[in-house]
């Protein structure tokens, strides 16, 4: 396993590097670029990936202890905040615990940014031919609710693509040392779940998921937008100069935009994830509980699972986990901003990420 590993991580360094010295020799133009177009893609989803990876991993314990939150058994709390959490995963588990589930997570960041990038760009020549038709003008542009639509319709294809990936990163991410059964990496979830629980299990959860995706995307770009248009008019502290917001005023808005997004659709991630742990006969001890503790996890479906977490545990069930889920928003949003333009500096990147 050490060795695939080693070989995975030289030829992903070499990748990156070849890469960069095609481009830096097609800009000093010692050779032509075989497709700029191609090379240009290629490169905005290595540095995509990179900044993914590290924004993620530089959040990871936390996104660890939002899904252990979200699923434990509310008979058998083991985790009663965010700080609490953190420290009982040290001591139980030692570091590596903080970062279980990691890997997975990273892995799937690659061909969901492929996917989610090739289905922008067809979704959009879509709906602006569509939308041309309608209007009869043959030089209209896409509007921003276009733009969201498309950019909805490229997530929901993404996320689908790649939920699989997501459905065991969530249980990996569970299960604890005294689990019952061990997920001994991804590969092996997978061939195991498809195994034991079939292929629509894989899909667990996907429903709340595809719902989800409506109100953040659209949340997000409409707090993003009004922030920037009230700042640019108003101009309190002097924060704008020359009708323009500096980086770190636009990654505020940023930071702002995700928590009000991810506030609102957040009870269907909550969803999602227990919808994901359902089937699962060698559930974690967090999630089934110990001992005489023990409750079954069964939902039919959305709407069951929605109705039993009120009745059985109240309203605030549905927002668990949602203190580490928004503190680690403003460093991720951060990490992946300067790592994005650290690599896309190093490979020659020319799509922006406003792009």
């Amino acid at each position: 396993m050490a060795s695939e590993d080693v070989k995975r991580s030289e030829t992903a360094v070499s990748t990156i590097v070849n890469l960069a010295e095609e481009a830096k020799l097609a800009r000093e133009g010692v050779v032509k670029a075989p497709s700029l177009a191609v090379l240009s893609v290629c490169k905005s989803l290595v540095a995509g990936g990179v900044a993914g990876g590290v924004s993620r991993t530089a959040v990871a314990p936390l996104e660890r202890m939002k899904i252990l939150l979200q699923v434990q058994n509310p008979h058998n709390i083991k985790y009663s905040g965010t700080v609490q959490g953190l420290k009982y995963i040290w001591r139980s588990e030692g570091f590596r615990g903080l970062f279980k589930g990691n890997g997975t997570n990273c892995a799937r960041i690659v061909p969901n940014s492929a996917v989610k990038f090739f289905s922008y760009e067809q979704a959009s020549k879509g709906i602006l031919w569509m939308y041309r038709e309608k209007t009869g003008n043959e030089d209209a542009q896409l509007t921003p609710l276009l733009r969201l639509g498309a950019g909805a319709c490229a997530g929901i294809i993404a996320m689908s693509a790649t939920y699989p990936m997501d459905m065991v990163r969530g249980r990996i991410t569970v299960q604890t040392e005294a689990s019952p059964y061990q997920y001994r990496g991804m590969f092996h979830a997978l061939s195991t779940v498809l195994r034991e629980e079939g292929p629509r299990a894989l899909y667990k959860g996907w429903l709340p998921s595809v719902i989800g995706v409506v109100p953040y995307v659209g949340l997000n770009f409409a707090v993003y937008e009004s922030l920037k248009d009230w700042l640019i008019k108003s101009r309190p502290f002097g924060l704008v100069q020359d009708t323009d917001l500096s980086v770190t005023t636009r990654l505020a808005c940023g930071a702002a935009a995700g928590t009000v997004g991810q506030t609102v659709a957040y009870p269907l991630d909550v969803i999602r994830r227990r919808m994901q742990m359902v089937g699962w006969s060698h559930a974690a001890s967090v999630v089934a509980g110990e001992g005489r503790s023990k409750a079954p996890l069964e939902y039919t479906g959305m709407i069951d699972a929605f109705r039993k977490t009120v009745r059985h545990e109240g309203f605030g069930a549905l927002y668990k986990g949602l203190v580490p889920n928004s503190v680690k928003v403003v460093p991720s949003i951060a990490l992946a901003f300067v790592s994005y333009e650290m690599v896309k500096d190093i490979l020659g990147v020319e799509i922006r990420i406003s792009d």
